[in-house]
């Protein structure tokens, strides 16, 4: 009966914040790891990077089989270095343009790896237990996969980030494959929640290529445009409507330099001879030419921000010179970014910035339309969003609801929450290692959230297993009951005594962690004699050599 080994599925990083994308799924003695991102802190003087909990990790590098990427883009490989420094990885796995950004990071910081794998859709994945396989989305940048996990105890799918564009600079995503993915059933999806608060669907990234041709067509001085480098389908277009123009490209900044190589080097930038040297370009007549720079931010170092204040060696700026901000404003940014167009207008030059009157930008990320649509592709019965800060995270999950997942089926969690996979069956527990960037704020807020969770969990027939670690524990002992025949009553002590469960007690820690397992049933009576007697064969999370508290419960309700 309790033979089935449980599936486990948790976050390192990606749940409360947006970035630092870590996400796990792990079953008996093996782990698969999907993206290693980081998150470039804004009020943190002195620091580069904010990389995910590698702790769990470590403790564990023998049962890891792979990392697997969804796309290029720093939240999802920036931390790939840093883990490689840390802990033992069999292999990565990633698209083709995700393996030359990987292989750059890697030679800058002097890493030799060898096991770097380029996978495409038709590529499957087998390990003893689990099996991976990739479908194709749309976003900024080329390559970009959802994945998808089957396991003994269901099929796990992970969008990645992405976006529904019906006119798209590069290809289509994979539509008929996610359909076919959704139809033969799909146990917990895991969904990209950044623009979860957005309305409707995103703009066309067609839409912003008819709005920089027109600024082509009207301005006959220098265009300086400032974009994220890692847009390369950005960056692609604004190739494409400068040849149509008849204007060269001048690069500023390290990064768009790295970016333009590599795409050329995988064949998503295709004019090689487009290019020139900022000498070249002011030589040339304006009208000839693009400045093409980073700094879209108004990051203080950055390219355009140095030519705004007039401290850029290479470019001076000119009254006729037309400025485009092809970018959103990252939270946070906005005072940078404003104090930057206010130099820009004080030189005399034209600012373009995204507005509803010039689309000279677009997201890469879905908003609802596009997350119903997702859900409705896949049907999953569990629905866990991700990537995003609490109120994403929250409105997703609403938007889940919409589509006909059970309330109780959403799960809005912290870094180092898991989900436990084992049949139809589903629970709740926190064990592994996570420091939350997000911080206390966010566990105190999602703590409520998790409350409900969990007390619906306890009412849902369905629902036969339920696991908490040392933080549930100690935060949710409020939901047990005091005997068998008695009303639930809200415990506030962390003290289990032996009156409460009217059974003998055993304890026992591993990783600094106390595991407390439940079993119930409606015909608890039965399942509570079978239980008491053969707990110690009842299942254990794979890995953890300690002895549990067990004990049997029938839940009436909560208040």
């Amino acid at each position: 009966m309790f033979k089935e080994s449980v599936t486990k599925v948790f976050a390192l990083g990606g749940l409360g914040e947006v970035g630092k994308n870590m996400y796990c799924i792990m079953h008996e003695n093996e782990i698969i790891i999907i993206d290693a991102g980081v998150i470039f802190p804004d009020d943190m003087m002195g620091v580069d990077y904010i990389i995910p909990d590698f702790t769990f990790l470590k403790r564990n590098e023998r049962k890891i089989k792979a990392l697997f990427i969804t796309h290029g883009h720093e939240d999802h490989i920036g931390a790939i270095p840093f883990l490689l420094q840390n802990v033992e990885i069999p292999a990565i796995y990633a698209p083709n343009q995700a393996v030359g950004l990987i292989k750059s990071k890697l030679e800058e910081r002097n890493i030799q790896y060898k096991n770097l794998y380029v996978y495409n859709e038709q590529t499957k994945v087998k390990f003893k237990h689990m099996m991976v396989e990739f479908f194709m989305t749309t976003h900024s940048i080329p390559d970009s996969h959802g994945i998808c996990i089957h396991t003994p105890n269901g099929t796990v799918v992970t969008t990645g980030d992405f976006k529904f564009d019906l006119t798209p600079i590069g290809p289509m995503a994979n539509l008929h494959k996610m359909a076919e993915i959704g139809k033969k059933g799909v146990t917990l999806l895991l969904s990209d929640s950044t623009n979860a608060l957005n309305e409707g669907f995103s703009a066309s990234e067609s839409k912003v290529d008819e709005a920089l041709s027109d600024i082509f067509r009207k301005h006959h001085g220098r265009i300086i445009i400032a974009t994220f480098a890692s847009n390369i389908y950005r960056l692609k277009h604004i190739v494409d409507t400068c040849k149509r123009n008849n204007r060269k490209i001048a690069i500023f900044g390290r990064s768009m330099n790295t970016n333009i190589e590599i795409s050329i080097e995988g064949g998503y930038i295709k004019n090689k001879g487009i290019f020139i040297s900022p000498e070249e370009a002011n030589s040339m007549p304006d009208h000839k030419v693009c400045l093409l720079c980073t700094g879209s931010q108004g990051e203080p170092l950055a390219a355009l921000s140095r030519i705004a204040n007039g401290s850029h060696k290479q470019i001076k700026l000119k009254s006729n010179d037309t400025v485009v901000f092809s970018s959103s404003a990252i939270p946070g940014n906005a005072v940078s970014i404003s104090r930057t167009i206010n130099k820009l207008y004080l030189k005399g030059v034209k600012v373009y910035t995204n507005t509803s009157l010039s689309d000279v930008h677009t997201s890469g990320h879905a908003s609802q339309e596009e997350l119903k649509l997702m859900i409705r592709l896949i049907k999953p019965k569990y629905f866990m969003p991700v990537h995003g800060e609490y109120r994403m995270l929250k409105e997703h999950a609403d938007l889940g609801v919409m589509c006909d997942i059970p309330k109780e089926n959403t799960f809005v969690l912290s870094n180092g929450d898991v989900l436990n996979m084992w049949g139809n069956m589903i629970g709740l527990s926190r064990f592994v290692p996570s420091k939350d960037e997000a911080g206390s704020s966010f566990r105190n807020l999602s703590f409520y959230q998790r409350n409900f969770n969990i007390a619906k969990f306890f009412n849902n027939k369905d629902i036969k297993y339920l696991e908490l670690g040392d933080y549930a524990y100690r935060q949710l002992l409020m939901l047990m009951y005091q005997s068998r025949n008695q009303p639930c009553t809200i415990r506030y002590n962390t003290q289990i005594s032996k009156d409460v469960l009217k059974s003998d007690i055993v304890t026992g820690d591993s990783m600094d962690m106390t595991y407390v397992t439940y079993y119930f049933r409606e015909d608890i009576p039965v399942w509570l004699d079978w239980a008491l007697t053969n707990y110690d064969i009842l299942p254990r999370p794979a890995g953890v050599h300690s002895r549990f508290i067990s004990a049997i419960f029938k839940i009436f309700g909560f208040y």
